[in-house]
């Protein structure tokens, strides 16, 4: 398949003004996502309110970002507690804030968003125990923010789909929070291996190269002999039963694709309802901080996350 026009366009205009992130420290990343954040900033979508917090985790506060919908359904509201994507190195509340706003309007639930722990400095499990901690909080003070408690849903892009898939094996595992549903876009499912058709195909030309994915990990994780343990590569998890029912979007031009269908397909030989869609001639958003941190979507355009809080299962999917 053809890569879209306009997604070419971006990508060309990312490999022009961004740096190889492998050339770079993870500090020296951030302060170029952040600069190309600034360039691209436009008026945010109007939600009904925004608000800074933090809540208790593992080695400290986590900031979090609360978005409630300009027009909302009676409350209690549904939730959904997001994880940026960035390969767990790069950026922020501030870079997907054009994402939130447009997911809870377009869902109508309260958006969380977590601003988790990044790597290098801080090191595999720690993002993704800062996200449980942060989706524990949620449920435990639904009340307070208006959420219904038994419909919170957990989603996130590209490394933020990995913390997705890894939290909820962690609330599965450990008996709480009840999570009634998964978004993952572009996700990253398994770190032990770059050697997918999907990478070889697409592992060079599509801004995300398996360079630069190689380089991720290994920020990410202390060693790659972590790199199995599940709540880092979800795919390898032996058990994925009673995991919530699933929603996985890939791209066709993305590395990370064969291993994003390859987990919705785990997860329905598990029995967990999971669907997965493939837009035929886009690359992975996942693919450029340009557009993964940077681009406001239009209003028009429906959010990823329909029917996120709905009670029933199939009515989610």
């Amino acid at each position: 398949m053809t890569l879209d026009p306009v997604a070419k366009v971006l990508m060309d205009a990312t490999d022009r003004a961004f740096p190889r992130v492998e050339t770079m420290t993870g500090a020296e990343a951030r302060t170029h996502v952040t600069r190309m954040v600034a360039s691209l900033a436009t008026d945010p979508e109007p939600v009904a309110r925004v608000e800074n917090r933090s809540v208790p985790g593992p080695d400290g506060p986590v900031p979090v970002r609360f978005y409630w919908p300009e027009d909302p359904a009676r409350a209690p509201l549904p939730a959904l507690v997001y994880f940026h994507g960035g390969g767990w190195v790069i950026c922020d509340l501030d870079s997907h804030d054009a994402t939130c706003r447009a997911i809870t309007n377009g869902a109508g639930c309260v958006v969380v968003s977590v601003d988790y722990r990044l790597a290098p400095e801080h090191k595999f499990p720690a993002a993704a125990e800062d996200a449980y901690a942060a989706t524990l909080w949620v449920a435990a003070n639904a009340s307070d923010i208006g959420v219904d408690a038994t419909r919170i849903a957990v989603g996130g892009d590209s490394a933020g789909g990995n913390l997705t898939a890894a939290v909820a094996l962690m609330a599965r595992d450990r008996a709480a929070p009840e999570i009634v549903f998964q978004l993952m876009l572009y996700p990253v499912t398994d770190v032990t291996s770059l050697d997918t058709p999907s990478y070889r195909d697409n592992g060079v030309g599509y801004f995300l190269t398996t360079a630069s994915m190689d380089w991720y990990r290994r920020q990410y994780l202390t060693d790659l002999s972590e790199a199995s343990h599940p709540y880092a590569s979800p795919l390898r998890a032996a058990d994925l039963t009673g995991l919530p029912p699933a929603l996985v979007i890939t791209a066709e031009h993305d590395p990370l694709r064969d291993e994003g269908e390859a987990y919705a397909a785990r997860l329905r030989d598990a029995g967990v309802p999971a669907t997965a869609t493939r837009p035929m001639t886009a690359c992975s958003t996942a693919s450029s901080p340009w557009e993964r941190c940077s681009t406001r979507p239009s209003r028009r355009t429906r959010s990823p996350t329909p029917r996120c809080g709905r009670r029933s299962p199939s009515d989610q999917l």
